[in-house]
C-alpha cells in the first residue's frame, strides 16, 4: 500500500483514502455539469472550469499547461500547439488541482515540476480526477468488442482523450472480469528503475484486490513499453499469485522521470485472453522485443539494390553494414530468380535482419506488386532461420504498403508458416496519430 507523504494530498485527504474521495469530488463537479446542460464526445473540461469560475487562456510560452493567480483570481494558462487530447486532458489536470486547499500558495504545472520525490501522488490524482473530466459517466458508446489494448488505443482517437482516462471508463462499464492499473517508474538504485502501481480500478466483476504499492517484477512486459503509445503484454503472477493475461501501453512520464508511465489492463479469466500465437503490438520492428535471439522481417522489391521506403529505410540507418551486405548479396542473384529469396544479415548479436524478395517492380501499378507465393517460399525459408536460431520472429504489417498486399490473405500464410513450427511472431503497428488543437 502507497504510504501518503505529500502535504497537498494528506491534507486534502483529511484521513480519509486519497484516490476515493478525489475521484467523488470530481465526479460532484461532472453532474453539476451534466445538470447545467453539457454534452460530448468529445466533453471539454472548460465547462467545469466556468462552472468553478476559473478562467481559461492559450498560451505559447509555456510547455503544457499551468494555473496562476492573477488578484484573487486563478488562471489556467495552456499551450494551444499541443494535440486536442493532450490541451483536454492538461486543462482538466490543473482544474484539479484546484480541488486541493492549497491550490494557490504556488503556481501549479501539468505533471508536476519535479520539486520533490514524492509530487507524483499529488499528479496521479490529478490525473484520476482529469480522467472523470474528460471521459465522464455516460460517455462511453462503444458497440464493437474492442478485445486488445491496440484496439482500444485505435478507439479511443475518436473521444479525442487520453489513455488513462479511456481506459478508465472502459473498465468502469465493462462487464468482464477485468482491472485497470496505472503504474509508474521509481528509482531503485543508481540506474535501475522499477515500476510500482499507483493504482488499481476494478470492473463490476473483477475479484478486489490490493495491489497499490506493489512492485512489478522485472520479467513484466511493462518493461518492454519503452515509448508513449508503445504496448506489449503478457501471461503473469505478480498480481494474485497465479498466471493473469495482462497488456500494457506506455503514458507520459511525471516530470523529470526519464521513463514513460505505463496503464496495465488485467484480465482474471485467463480463457480469455489474447491465445493466438502472432501477438499485436504498437511500436516499431526495428526495436523488436524480448531476450531472446530475434529476427526482423522486411520486404523489398526484385529490382532493389539498397533498402528503400518504410520500414527497409529505418534499417537501412540504423544498420548500414546489413544494407551494404544486401546490396553484394541481391547484385549475384538475376532478376528472374530474386522472387522468394531472403537475405539475412546479422545486424547486433543477438538481432537478424531478413529481407524478402516478394515485390515485383516497384512505383505505381494498377495491380498489387506483391507476390503471394514467393513470400510463402520467403516466410517458410525464415521460418527454418529462426528455429535453427531458436529465435522470435518480428515485422510490420508485411506487404501492406507499396506492395498493396491483402493483410488478411498474409495474416493467413503467417500463421501457416509460423504456428506450425512453433514460432513466436510480433506484429508491430505504430502507435495511432494524434490530431493537432484547434482553439475552442
Amino acid at each position: 500500500m502507497t504510504t501518503w507523504t505529500n502535504k497537498s494530498v494528506v491534507d486534502f485527504a483529511a484521513g480519509s483514502n486519497p484516490i476515493k474521495k478525489i475521484q467523488e469530488d470530481a465526479r460532484a463537479w461532472v453532474l453539476k455539469a451534466m445538470e447545467a446542460g453539457w454534452e460530448g464526445p468529445p466533453y471539454n473540461p472548460m465547462m467545469i472550469a466556468n462552472l468553478m469560475n476559473i478562467s481559461v487562456e492559450p498560451s505559447y510560452d509555456i510547455a503544457d499547461a499551468r494555473t496562476v493567480t492573477r488578484g484573487e483570481s486563478p488562471v489556467i494558462e495552456f499551450n494551444p500547439s499541443q494535440t486536442r487530447e493532450r490541451v483536454r486532458f492538461s486543462i482538466a489536470h490543473e482544474v484539479a488541482h484546484l480541488l486541493f486547499p492549497d491550490a494557490f500558495e504556488e503556481t501549479r504545472h501539468r505533471g508536476g515540476i519535479g520539486s520533490s520525490r514524492d509530487e507524483w501522488q499529488l499528479e496521479m490524482l490529478c490525473n484520476l480526477a482529469a480522467s472523470e473530466f474528460v471521459m465522464p459517466i455516460g460517455s462511453l458508446d462503444v458497440e464493437e468488442e474492442l478485445d486488445s489494448i491496440e484496439e482500444m488505443m485505435a478507439a479511443r482517437r475518436r473521444y479525442d482523450v487520453s489513455a488513462e482516462a479511456f481506459m478508465i471508463r472502459i473498465v468502469k462499464t465493462s462487464n468482464k472480469p477485468i482491472g485497470m492499473f496505472c503504474a509508474s517508474p521509481q528509482k531503485k538504485e543508481k540506474d535501475i528503475w522499477n515500476y510500482m502501481v499507483d493504482y488499481f480500478i476494478p470492473s463490476r466483476l473483477s475479484p478486489l484486490i490490493q495491489i497499490q504499492g506493489t512492485e512489478i517484477p522485472a520479467g513484466s512486459a511493462v518493461y518492454r513499453c519503452t515509448a508513449i503509445g508503445y504496448t506489449d503484454k503478457g501471461t503473469e503472477s505478480w498480481i494474485t499469485g497465479t498466471p493473469l493475461g495482462v497488456e500494457y501501453v506506455g503514458v507520459p512520464a511525471y516530470s523529470g522521470v526519464p521513463m514513460p508511465r505505463a496503464i496495465g489492463l488485467v484480465h482474471f479469466s485467463i480463457e480469455e485472453f489474447d491465445r493466438d500465437p502472432i501477438r499485436y503490438v504498437h511500436g516499431n520492428a526495428i526495436e523488436p522485443r524480448g531476450e531472446a535471439p530475434k529476427v526482423i522481417c522486411q520486404l523489398v522489391n526484385d529490382r532493389a539494390r539498397r533498402w528503400g521506403g518504410g520500414i527497409a529505410r529505418q534499417t537501412a540507418r540504423k544498420y548500414p553494414d546489413a544494407e551494404l551486405s544486401f546490396s553484394g548479396w541481391i547484385s549475384g542473384i538475376s532478376f528472374e530468380k530474386r522472387l522468394g529469396e531472403v537475405h539475412f544479415a546479422q545486424a547486433e548479436e543477438d538481432v537478424f535482419v531478413s529481407s524478402l524478395v516478394v515485390q515485383a517492380g516497384f512505383g505505381p501499378s494498377n495491380k498489387p506488386r506483391i507476390r503471394y507465393r514467393a513470400l510463402e517460399e520467403a516466410l517458410a525459408k525464415v521460418a527454418n532461420f529462426a528455429v535453427e536460431k531458436r529465435a522470435s520472429v518480428h515485422m510490420p504489417r508485411l506487404g501492406t504498403g507499396a506492395a498493396g498486399g491483402n493483410w488478411t490473405m498474409i495474416k493467413d500464410i503467417i500463421h501457416e508458416i509460423f504456428t506450425g513450427a512453433g514460432l513466436e511472431v510480433t506484429i508491430y503497428d505504430l502507435p495511432p496519430k494524434r490530431e493537432q488543437m484547434e482553439l475552442f
